[in-house]
């Protein structure tokens, strides 16, 4: 074996690939279960609405339906609960909506979940679904954040939110703020939307659910980002259980960006009738359905004020946030509008900044994290006002930029709102994005551009985030390293992969620090019943909490088999080192490997009496401080001013995420976040009519993006290790999205900026920007 071919810092190809690409994945659909019923779930046509009653008798009646629940039939099942601590305006705790598994007298979306068929086939469920009669008094619907907030808007939840506040987080030194504010010899002020988007996994939300009478135990397949947290939450809140009762089993996993992380009403409902009927009860939402019924992200409606001295010091930034939490509150769903503000700070020296937050109810979905988590809305706040003040100063952006940067040699830096970064070099970042991205030699390409009737704009955003660390609650890890008795090692990772490669980085850590082979090593993840705890896989924190824990029980199976060694070579304990996979005595040719050591540890009367048999270590950890993924992202795009179409021409980033365990999955996970940041900045758009009927409930209308949209991405890597963890890593899997949003969106409005155009909202879609173009009065491009 070549040192290093497949450690640490190998571009080693990912092990899941063959299958996956063979299409021999092994998710929930397709699992075999004999004699599996089919759920269908029936939903609000209405966003609004008090259910008079309903008649569920003829759907009773129908060939092949099992059972119809109603909430009479689940009322004995427990809520859906939200987790995340937040405050009203007098400083009481947020009211829990009573989100129920099925609508409880009254719906507050369209797609509420209003009553549920089991059925022998799925066909048959969906027609007795139909035949169910519900009679509903509808009643007025707010939909928009802007109208919410109105006196006399509709109230989601009249007795627990009258005003549809459900709380109000404010963080940092207001009283500096303003006094920065009141100094300040210019003040930029950018009112802007992050629109409301869906995930769209490659694989629908899904559930196939059982239970053993015998042991009264259920079992909950299911492709889910969080097994262990899943497990806890339905079993204690949902049915009312032990955690023991309950098994969570999820297989490979078709994308899950944040949406998957929460336990839904389906996979109760499906628990519940499989206990019921005494058979598995399967259900997959059809594409319509997910949009529906999944929760949605993002939909935020802010203000960002900043402050500068006349030589573009930034003194001051203050942003004020109304956030969109939907009709109940999901699992995490004040996270993205709260957690991450921090991010607002940027890589700057600013020092003062304040923030406000309204978490509001409206008629829609529920919104929960999404791929960044309230990271890409800081980062476009504060680097889309930059260039606002920029451009009403006369000042360059780059300039204006370099002026405010924080410098490598300032590490630890404490910055003007909650975060301290422990380490990165963003001037370096950003000059080697400028030097990579020919930003010197752009204008000379405006002006080609300019020749052909082309309206060309470049974009810069300088990014930064919180990975991992407290500011997603306790978030410790396990990692297990099993030996069998044939001298085998089985990896059981609390952290759950659905595709950021686990299955080939934790192989390479575990190669890298026990010198095995990978393709000797097993890996297992995603059942509650195999591994021993896991907090899961979000807010790109795997690699530097999950990849510590097996650090750390790696230098546990070290440290035992050292002593292991020492009795087998019949040596002292000091004299035994451990390399390249084998215990050896310092300065002799006597050792022994790894794997027959293990073997060996199983054999009585090999080890000393008293000591335990086997070789195994389960490390459970928790890191210390989050860490802080940062990069530079430049763009340029090119607007057809008769057509307002944008086309992406180039793309380049600079990413520091710390030490790279495998670029090629890092470069992997930036493409992928710039794509879905490119999804949002030209197309995808949650959009309700007045009504809150969904205008977007399919692909025809929900404008996803395609693998012609992008162009060639560059990745370049200024790897800081962190300290904070014991492989200086710093996370990447939302690292693309962060910086996405503001850049993509900066470029189209630099692009338009020569036309006097100073506002465009997202989405940037051609209809938008050629609405832009005729208002300005279309000047001459050249």
């Amino acid at each position: 074996m070549q040192p290093g071919r497949t450690g640490i810092g190998a571009p080693m190809r990912r092990v899941e690939d063959p299958r996956l690409l063979r299409g021999a994945g092994r998710f929930v659909d397709d699992i075999a279960a004999p004699a599996a019923a089919h759920l269908v779930v029936l939903r609000s046509p209405h966003a609004a609405a008090r259910i008079a009653g309903i008649r569920a008798e003829a759907a009773r009646a129908m060939s092949g339906v099992l059972v119809v629940l109603t909430m009479a039939e689940v009322a004995k099942l427990g809520v859906l609960r939200c987790v995340t601590p937040r405050h009203r305006r007098d400083g009481a705790p947020i009211t829990q909506t009573p989100w129920r598994m099925l609508a409880d007298g009254a719906v507050r979306y369209v797609g509420d979940a209003v009553a549920a068929v089991v059925a022998e086939t799925r066909a048959a469920a969906q027609d007795a679904a139909e035949a169910i009669a519900v009679d509903y008094d509808p009643l007025p619907a707010v939909t928009d954040l802007a109208d919410a907030v109105q006196p006399g808007a509709p109230a989601v939840w009249p007795e627990i939110a009258p005003d549809n506040e459900s709380f109000l987080f404010r963080l940092g030194d207001a009283a500096a703020v303003e006094a920065a504010f009141a100094r300040a010899a210019h003040v930029a002020r950018l009112d802007f939307r992050i629109t409301r988007v869906s995930a769209n996994p490659l694989e629908p939300r899904n559930a196939l659910a059982s239970h053993d009478p015998i042991e009264d135990r259920y079992t909950l397949t299911t492709g889910t980002q969080l097994p262990h947290v899943m497990r806890n939450e339905i079993a204690q809140y949902a049915l009312g259980v032990p955690s023991s009762s309950l098994r969570v089993i999820s297989p490979d996993v078709g994308g899950g960006f944040g949406m998957k992380e929460s336990p839904f009403q389906e996979h109760v409902l499906c628990l519940h009738a499989a206990k019921l009927l005494g058979r598995p009860v399967r259900w997959t939402a059809t594409r319509t359905e997910s949009f529906l019924a999944d929760t949605h992200a993002r939909d935020n409606l802010s203000t960002a004020e900043l402050a500068l001295a006349a030589d573009g010091e930034f003194l001051g930034l203050r942003v004020r946030t109304l956030c969109n939490l939907g009709a109940y509150l999901a699992w995490q769903g004040p996270v993205s509008s709260t957690n991450n503000v921090g991010g607002l700070a940027g890589v700057y020296r600013t020092p003062h900044i304040c923030t406000e937050v309204r978490g509001l109810f409206t008629h829609t979905q529920p919104t929960a994290p999404y791929r960044g988590a309230g990271r890409p809305e800081a980062i476009y706040a504060i680097e889309r006002v930059i260039d606002l003040a920029a451009d009403e100063m006369g000042l360059d952006r780059i300039a204006l930029r370099r002026r405010n940067l924080i410098p490598p040699e300032a590490m630890p830096f404490r910055t003007g709102l909650d975060y301290t970064y422990d380490s990165g070099d963003f001037p370096r970042n950003m000059e080697w994005a400028l030097e990579a991205a020919d930003w010197a030699g752009f204008e000379a390409r405006r002006a080609e551009a300019a020749a052909r009737g082309r309206l060309r704009g470049i974009g810069i955003a300088n990014a930064i985030e919180s990975a991992g660390g407290p500011h997603r609650g306790p978030m410790e890890e396990a990692a297990e390293i099993r030996f069998d008795s044939g001298g085998s090692a089985t990896l059981l990772m609390g952290s759950h992969n659905h595709g950021q490669g686990h299955e080939t980085v934790f192989r390479q850590i575990a190669q890298s620090r026990l010198g095995i082979p990978p393709e000797r090593i097993r890996f297992v993840n995603g059942d509650t019943d195999l591994v021993t705890h896991g907090r899961g896989t979000i807010g790109s924190r795997s690699m530097m909490a999950a990849g510590g824990a097996l650090v750390g029980a790696a230098e546990r199976i070290i440290a035992r088999g050292r002593r292991i060694a020492a009795h087998l070579l019949e040596a002292a304990e000091a004299d035994i080192e451990f390399a390249e996979g084998r215990f050896c005595v310092v300065g002799t040719d006597r050792g022994i490997g790894i794997e027959e050591l293990a073997r060996r540890s199983y054999v009585p009367g090999a080890l000393p009496m008293g000591e335990d048999l086997g070789l195994s270590a389960l490390l459970i950890n928790r890191p210390g401080d989050a860490t802080f993924p940062n990069g530079c992202h430049i763009c340029e795009v090119e607007v057809d001013p008769e057509t307002g179409e944008a086309a992406l021409l180039s793309y380049v980033v600079v990413d520091d995420v710390g030490t790279v365990i495998n670029p090629l999955l890092v470069k992997g996970q930036i493409h992928g976040g710039i794509a879905q940041g490119l999804g949002q900045v030209f197309g995808e758009h949650i959009r309700y009519d007045a009504a809150g009927q969904l205008q977007t409930a399919s692909f025809m209308d929900y404008a996803m993006p395609r693998a012609g949209d992008l162009c060639g991405l560059t990745v370049l890597s200024n790897p800081v290790p962190t300290a904070t963890n014991p492989l200086g890593v710093k996370g990447a899997g939302e690292a693309g999205t962060v910086g996405a949003l503001p850049a993509l969106l900066g470029a189209v409005a630099d692009a338009l900026r020569p036309l006097g155009i100073r506002r465009l909202d997202l989405p940037a879609t051609p209809e938008r920007v050629w609405a832009a173009i005729r208002t300005a009065g279309t000047p001459p491009i050249a």
